[in-house]
């Protein structure tokens, strides 16, 4: 049992001032394996003055030692990455191997393109050639409270804290209680590597408390928070009364058009996406919109992937899906395909309880259903679990209509041999993301929706301007610009 109880404020480890347990539950056993405090409100304001103290110095640090700490951040990673890679596996219940390869190297990944779209930051640029004594300024907004989801534990705490580090923020971080173990030890990877103190705190807590100050406390100025759209929609209402520039990554429902003329592994792909981190991701493929006449054919190929799907412990080696997170999303999960097969949708793999063999951990047998219509609850709102609706078209257009009518927008997927058909779509899809043929966003792309997904761009340049404000100054002497930098 591990015992994490302090936070890290003002760089040191620091008790809870009204200490209140809970337990961090390992999913694949359901059994407690740590304990940490969620804080009260004097800790989240303890945290926030310290970064308030903080901000001062670290906005006038040069941009070159900002990355130096950035950049030492990094090699804490790498001396420590099969430490991460554990924590996020017991926490969030990510099949060990899964959190190796592609969980806890989020970190090294989104941190090294940071830095790359840093060097290209004009901190201070003219306006343009007509104005030779009018700049623009690019400075940190201030205090910041970024709160992350557990599903992707590493992934949004780098998307968030990395960023507004090097853009001259401070900083007090809220992981999710469900999955605080990686971002307690991402704290030592920020105190090891000599960061100063008051510019990263970080609070554990729930979201009605630390969320709640955070997002209300009148000396943080901005919100990043990435989560469910009704807690988004929640800290928007709350952040308003102060004026605080709001950041939202949300939920997503996201639409896979698989054409006739697809390659042979496009069915396969899109299933085994949907499926990867046990569905718990808002940019999976859920909805598999399919041309009619490859409809049958997709059906049964959707079939024998999840067939072939292995669901197994998070501790084990190999390649499978783990559990889902805890009790309530288990639950939640077993309502949507209950209701599924309420409305009428036919159940062709998967199901409901626990995968054939097992009596212990949140494990959610991988479920697809065909022949599903567009309005069915299945199709409409986001289940965040291992389950695939599968939905006919017969025009381009029509599969354009189902894939928009939704309240999301975060990412869609494209898959047709036709490049005249995949740059029109492209454009058509109201999503902030759309990926085709199985090509990945490239290095620097942002992250982010539209919609009820949230208009955030987390990632490369946009991530950092993210945490910027723009000042435009008149009368600039350029002849004086060696001495104003000094």
């Amino acid at each position: 049992m591990l015992i994490k109880r302090d936070f890290y404020i003002d760089g040191r480890w620091t008790a809870a001032a009204a200490p209140r347990d809970c337990e961090v539950i390992d999913p694949s056993t359901e059994e407690a394996c740590a304990i940490i405090s969620l804080d009260s409100e004097a800790d989240t304001d303890l945290a926030v003055a310290a970064a308030k103290r903080a901000f001062p110095a670290w906005a006038a640090t040069p941009p070159a030692e900002r990355k130096r700490y950035v950049e030492a951040i990094l090699a804490q990673y790498e001396a420590r990455a099969e430490e991460m890679a554990r924590a996020i596996s017991l926490e969030m219940g990510a099949p060990i191997d899964m959190s190796r390869s592609d969980q806890a190297p989020c970190l090294p990944w989104h941190l090294k393109n940071f830095l790359t779209a840093f060097d290209h930051i004009e901190w201070v640029r003219p306006l343009g050639p007509h104005t030779p004594n009018d700049r623009i300024a690019l400075e940190p907004i201030g205090v910041v409270g970024l709160i992350t989801p557990w599903n992707w534990p590493m992934n949004q705490v780098t998307l968030k804290v990395i960023p507004a580090l090097l853009a001259g923020c401070t900083c007090v971080l809220k992981p999710s209680e469900e999955s605080p173990l990686s971002s307690l030890l991402f704290a030592e990877f920020v105190h090891d590597a000599g960061v100063p103190a008051g510019v990263f705190n970080l609070v554990n807590g729930d979201g009605l408390g630390v969320g709640a100050r955070l997002s209300t406390h009148p000396d943080v100025e901005m919100i990043s928070f990435t989560g469910s759209t009704r807690a988004g929609k929640a800290i928007s209402k709350a952040a308003a009364e102060t004026l605080k520039r709001v950041t939202l990554e949300l939920g997503g429902k996201g639409a896979n058009l698989i054409f006739a003329d697809a390659d042979d592994r496009a069915v396969e792909r899109g299933v085994r996406h949907c499926f990867n981190n046990s569905g718990q991701s808002c940019n999976a493929p859920t909805r598999m919109l399919v041309e009619r006449p490859v409809y049958d054919r997709a059906v049964e190929i959707a079939k024998q992937v999840a067939a072939a799907t292995r669901v197994a412990s998070a501790h084990e080696p190999g390649r499978h899906i783990g559990p889902v997170v805890n009790k309530r999303q288990w639950d939640q999960i077993q309502g949507y395909i209950q209701k599924g097969i309420e409305e009428g949708a036919r159940l062709v793999a998967g199901g409901l309880g626990l995968p054939e063999g097992m009596n212990k951990g949140y494990f959610v047998r991988p479920t697809i259903f065909a022949d599903v219509k567009p309005g069915m609850t299945i199709e409409k709102e986001e289940i965040f679990g291992p389950v695939l609706s599968i939905i006919p078209f017969d025009t381009e257009a029509e599969a354009v209509q189902i894939a928009n009518d939704t309240p999301y927008g975060l990412s869609n997927y494209v898959q047709s041999q036709d490049g005249a058909r995949r740059n029109r779509l492209a454009r058509q899809l109201r999503a902030g993301m759309v990926e085709m043929n199985g090509k990945s966003r490239s290095a620097g792309s942002p992250f982010g929706g539209v919609k009820a997904s949230g208009r955030a761009r987390e990632g490369g340049i946009w991530g950092i301007e993210e945490f910027l404000e723009a000042k435009a100054i008149s009368g600039w002497d350029p002849d004086a610009e060696g001495v104003a930098a000094e």
